[in-house]
């Protein structure tokens, strides 16, 4: 654990905070949180708003009969409004510790990125919104908590009104991500869709099935499924709560996900 990835660190974070601690009061719609599922709508933060996403991980994987791996994680994202259709992103991981196989604890990566709102919605048509979500890894942790090189990824997002109270979701992505052994980079697909549905005034359910293809050249694709909820907490607080398990490839035997976001800024 090096002192200058904990001063890294601090300074993101510190920046996120006085990113958002001007703002004061919430926008029209309810807050609309990227989390806790991994697939995100194409809904963009208003102009002079920002939202503060935050959250605790824990998982649990086996290795082969030996002692199980146990990863938690501190989450921490902000979003900023740019124009009505565009937003800032910066988020990451503060603190991540490690125990099993191999013990460790800093901080974890860090990505900036842009989520373009590409096209709205109408009222009783077929077609989604549409959206686009570049986005950069920095290598703030080294091993065994990151890779220590920078990841690229390209996401399309599409979101679907659906009778009933439902809403679909759907992202599909293209990412490089960096290798260092040989050294160079290796090409990810990733695809997720999450069901929504509202269940009661404040609250809403999901159901989400994620696939990516392999991250390392020896390792292989895998399939995740998560469900979880998401509690209005009033117009601009939202509390949220979520589980997952690997159905296939290399993954986490179990997840557990809980977390707070806050929207702050002016009409």
């Amino acid at each position: 654990m090096g002192g200058p990835r904990w001063r890294w660190t601090l300074g993101v974070v510190s920046g996120l905070l006085a990113l958002g601690a001007p703002c004061a009061s919430g926008a029209d719609a309810p807050i609309s949180p990227d989390r806790p599922s991994v697939t995100n709508n194409t809904e963009t933060v208003r102009p002079g708003v920002a939202q503060l996403e935050t959250g605790v991980e824990y998982a649990k994987s086996s290795i082969g009969g030996g002692e199980s791996d146990r990863r938690f994680a501190a989450q921490l994202a902000l979003r900023a409004g740019l124009t009505g259709a565009l937003e800032a992103r910066l988020g990451g991981e503060p603190v991540v510790r490690l125990r099993g196989e191999r013990d460790d604890t800093g901080p974890g990566d860090f990505s900036v990125g842009l989520k373009y709102r590409l096209l709205d919605a109408e009222e009783h048509r077929w077609w989604p919104s549409l959206g686009l979500q570049p986005s950069v890894k920095l290598p703030v942790a080294g091993a065994p908590i990151g890779t220590g090189r920078p990841d690229f990824e390209l996401r399309a997002l599409a979101s679907f009104d659906l009778p009933a109270g439902f809403d679909l979701d759907v992202n599909a992505a293209l990412a490089a991500v960096g290798q260092s052994r040989p050294n160079g980079y290796l090409l990810q697909a990733l695809t997720s869709a999450s069901l929504n549905c509202k269940i009661l005034e404040a609250t809403s359910a999901f159901v989400e099935v994620a696939f990516a293809s392999r991250d390392e050249r020896d390792a292989r694709d895998a399939v995740d499924l998560r469900a979880g909820i998401v509690f209005l907490l009033g117009r601009d607080v939202a509390l949220d709560a979520a589980a997952g398990a690997s159905l296939a490839g290399r993954g986490p035997d179990y997840t557990v996900i809980a977390g707070v976001s806050v929207r702050l800024g002016h009409r």
